[in-house]
């Protein structure tokens, strides 16, 4: 009985509240938010005028929507947790060869290790 009195009752959420994101969560959006932003970056400055328009716009928009097509937590596509995971590791891996692609090789392998070990920590919350 000695264990039982630091354990405090929730309260159940009011409809169409969600719990508070744990610091997990937190971290692994700003790593797709790098993401994006990293693409927007490599789509400006990897192109010659006309095209770095369009890449740069480009790159992080066709990242967005195939992340809100699996990946979201809302996402348009019910799939396996493997397909989404795949998917969040192919646009991780996009942002990782941008960096690469413009010289910066350590920001990409740095970027990568970090990405890869919050999306094995966050696989493991999900199925646990």
């Amino acid at each position: 009985m000695t264990d039982s009195r630091n354990v405090r009752a929730q309260a159940p959420l009011a409809p169409g509240m969600r719990p508070r994101p744990s610091a997990l969560e937190i971290a692994s959006v700003v790593c797709g938010l790098f993401a994006f932003v990293t693409l927007a970056i490599w789509g400006f400055l990897a192109w010659p005028f006309p095209g770095n328009i369009v890449a740069g716009i480009g790159a992080p928009a066709l990242a967005i929507l195939v992340w809100a097509l699996f990946v979201s937590p809302r996402a348009v596509l019910a799939v396996h947790p493997f397909v989404r995971a795949l998917v969040e590791l192919f646009v991780y891996a996009a942002a990782t060869v941008a960096w690469w692609s413009m010289g910066q090789a350590w920001i990409g392998l740095i970027f990568a290790i970090v990405a890869v070990v919050l999306g094995a920590l966050n696989g493991r919350r999900r199925l646990a």
